[in-house]
């Protein structure tokens, strides 16, 4: 018999829908079956079956526990009907129960077959509070490409507000018609609606990846914006840090002509990068002068070489970043952004 004293306890929770068997659909938690001898000969503990992570029903309905669990023999996840028959199957060897394709009907099961979605913290309690870094410096400092080194290097995760609203528009969610007709008026997008994109893509993220560390990339812009924050977060809620990049003007500039021949960006000409410029200081700057009054920001010097610049940034995020990933060897792309390599020329993949 195969022993399984030493896993890793099983904190995933799995939320299963869209069955064409309804009674299938719904939260399953990890299993607290008592320990038994599988088909594999495999000595399963609690949270655990045939050596993989397993679960039971929330509501406690399935004759099966767990009800959700892996089969050896089959090679193949499995999800119980109520009344213990299998519905849907999934052949693979993963880990986890698969949610990137699409389950099978089995014997007792009615198509369509399930949506599957696992969670790293239970759906049913608050999420988890994030801890985010704001990200501001003027056009052309290198917020983007910094902010990609992390997230790529370091594990942060990346959001951009101009992304969040255009996802939004074309996945035409609740809210996309309001920002459709703000945006082609040339008006900012009201803040709430701007800092709910923002909570809910980061407790998305959390739910899905369990990743909670997040930089918000050209936030906040103004001190309106600010204002938005603490309405959806609370006013009493702790200020988070800022990372202010810091840059000589015709440093920038210098920038910003120099790329404007690869990214064809409009805005990307001398004439608009004032514009911007003129801006950043009136709306963005008084943000980043508070910031500093309540010892929240870190000036970062984005005139010096890019790997200086990514070891300060580096640096200044090592409290919340996992050492392993920290210790680890510049990924190609990394070393792409740092500019230590080319990038591939068109055709060919990064």
């Amino acid at each position: 018999m195969i022993e399984t004293n030493e896993l890793t306890p099983n904190t995933f929770f799995v939320e299963v829908s869209g069955s064409g068997l309804p009674e299938v659909d719904g939260l399953f938690v990890p299993s607290t079956a008592p320990s038994a001898e599988s088909e594999s000969g495999t000595v399963s503990s609690q949270g655990y079956w045939n050596g993989r992570m397993a679960w039971d029903r929330a509501d406690g309905k399935c004759a099966r526990r767990p009800a959700l669990s892996y089969s050896n023999s089959y090679k193949s996840w499995r999800i119980c009907r109520l009344d213990g028959h299998l519905a849907y199957d999934a052949t693979c060897e993963d880990e986890m129960p698969p949610s990137d394709r699409e389950w099978h009907v089995y014997k007792k099961g009615v198509p369509p077959a399930p949506k599957v979605v696992v969670h790293h913290f239970d759906p049913r309690l608050p999420c988890p509070k994030p801890n985010v870094v704001f990200v501001l410096g003027g056009p052309g400092a290198g917020k983007g490409t910094m902010c990609e080194l992390a997230e790529s290097q370091l594990g942060w995760t990346h959001l951009s507000t101009g992304d969040l609203l255009r996802t939004e528009l074309e996945a035409g969610g609740p809210t996309a018609a309001t920002i459709d007709e703000f945006m082609t008026a040339g008006k900012l997008v009201p803040n709430r609606i701007l800092v709910t994109l923002l909570k809910n893509a980061m407790e998305t993220i959390t739910r899905m990846t369990g990743k909670n560390n997040f930089l918000l990339d050209g936030f906040p812009r103004s001190l309106s914006n600010l204002e938005g924050w603490y309405e959806i977060f609370d006013q009493e809620a702790e200020l988070p840090r800022m990372l202010y990049f810091e840059c000589p003007y015709d440093v920038l500039e210098k920038r910003i002509l120099g790329r404007a021949k690869y990214t064809g960006r409009s805005d990307d000409n001398a004439e608009s990068m004032k514009l911007r410029f003129d801006t950043f200081k009136a709306e963005t700057l008084p943000t980043v002068e508070l910031f500093k009054s309540k010892q929240k920001c870190v000036e970062v010097d984005t005139s010096q070489d890019r790997q200086a610049v990514y070891d300060l940034v580096a640096s200044n995020l090592a409290e919340h970043t996992d050492r392993e990933l920290a210790a680890r060897p510049l990924t190609e792309r990394a070393e792409m952004l740092l500019g230590l390599r080319p990038y591939p020329r068109k055709g060919k993949k990064a």
